[in-house]
């Protein structure tokens, strides 16, 4: 029997680009739609659930601005993601949306949505995961800036979820195509029996979706902008309307084809060696572009105020944070049973990362 592609998924990330505007943020729903994709998808942000205050700063072309305020200004109220998703069901296009925290999950569940998308930086936050898992709502989980084992624990604490995709991915923007290992999609879903996909942040349109297409993939996530001169955080590195319209052609005209083909295909307008790049060796390791944010990108404990040698820890004085710019990342989120109410055996400062030694006293 002839194995040949199936139906692909498009996933059009919108995530924060909208900046609070709903008329943009149906802009954006009509130019996903109009291009062909399946799925609009977006991010319900709350500055506290992902950053402490201080993270450290970004430049923008205003100036620098610190990055946690530049998240609050991405913050907006449940009302208006039940417009976004009304306009969604209206359009008839699907809603997806990812959450980041407790509360952001707790509003999104009221949305009644067919998926809930888990973020690269997220697949470690483990009680986001284990609460989402818990909601009877399937889940698409991101794995860039993430090892095999990681992948593995993510897996492990969602599996009351009744149904999950996993998305593989390279957390970095742009992300480098020749870096992307394609070949790793089939070693995922034989190793963890899931159905995979891919989160491409890279700039070519084709390449890593029919790369991908080729190698199993059910599913294709990347960003979509009206400009690239636009100032979501993204822009600059999603696709406007013709290159995500040109890419779901080129994935829907993949359907239907047998994998060698398309791949033939790839190697006759990219050369072998750019497509055998893109393909790699098929074995999961952190991508070269993504090594200095792992750590540092993915959630760690971090502490919330400063404290008192001798002081117990509560549950509210750390959160599980990303480290991202200047802060020191801390403990992985699985050690937080383990810290709450442990006594500190030396001062720490609000949003220091947690560390075994302020909580084991040095045999020397």
């Amino acid at each position: 029997m002839i194995h040949t592609i199936g139906k692909i998924a498009v996933i059009a990330e919108i995530g924060t680009s909208h900046g609070g505007s709903m008329k943009k943020a149906r802009e954006l729903i009509d130019a996903a739609r109009d291009t062909g994709a399946d799925i609009a998808k977006f991010q319900i942000v709350y500055a506290e659930e992902i950053l402490h205050p201080d993270t450290g700063f970004v430049r923008l072309p205003g100036g620098d601005i610190r990055l946690f305020d530049r998240f609050k200004e991405l913050e907006a109220p449940p009302s208006f993601f039940r417009e976004i998703k009304e306009y969604c069901d209206k359009k008839g296009i699907g809603f997806l949306c990812s959450p980041f925290g407790t509360k952001s999950l707790t509003e999104l569940a009221e949305l009644n949505p067919q998926w809930i998308k888990i973020a690269s930086p997220e697949l470690n936050h483990l009680p986001l995961l284990r609460s989402a898992s818990e909601l009877g709502i399937p889940l698409i989980l991101s794995s860039g800036v993430s090892r095999l084992g990681d992948i593995e624990q993510a897996l492990e604490m969602t599996k009351k979820a009744p149904e999950r995709i996993l998305l593989h991915c390279i957390t970095s923007y742009p992300a480098p195509e020749d870096e992307y290992n394609i070949s790793v999609l089939g070693s995922l879903a034989a190793v963890f029996g899931v159905r995979v996909g891919v989160s491409d942040h890279s700039l070519d349109p084709v390449l890593v979706p029919l790369a991908a297409a080729a190698n199993g993939a059910c599913m294709i996530e990347k960003h979509i902008c009206l400009s690239r001169s636009d100032p979501g955080l993204d822009d600059p590195v999603a696709l406007p309307p013709e290159q995500f319209a040109r890419m779901t052609m080129e994935l829907r005209k993949a359907e239907g084809r047998t994998p060698e083909a398309v791949l033939e295909d790839l190697k006759a307008r990219y050369g072998d060696a750019k497509t055998s790049a893109v393909l790699g060796d098929g074995v999961k390791r952190l991508a070269e572009s993504e090594r200095a944010n792992y750590g540092r990108t993915n959630r760690s404990l971090h502490y919330l105020r400063s404290m008192k040698a001798g002081e117990s820890i509560r549950e509210e004085d750390i959160g599980i944070l990303r480290t991202e710019k200047i802060l020191t990342p801390g403990l992985d989120p699985e050690m937080l049973e383990r810290v709450i109410g442990g006594e500190l055996v030396r001062d720490v400062d609000n949003g220091a990362g947690v560390s075994l030694a302020d909580l084991v006293r040095s045999k020397r």
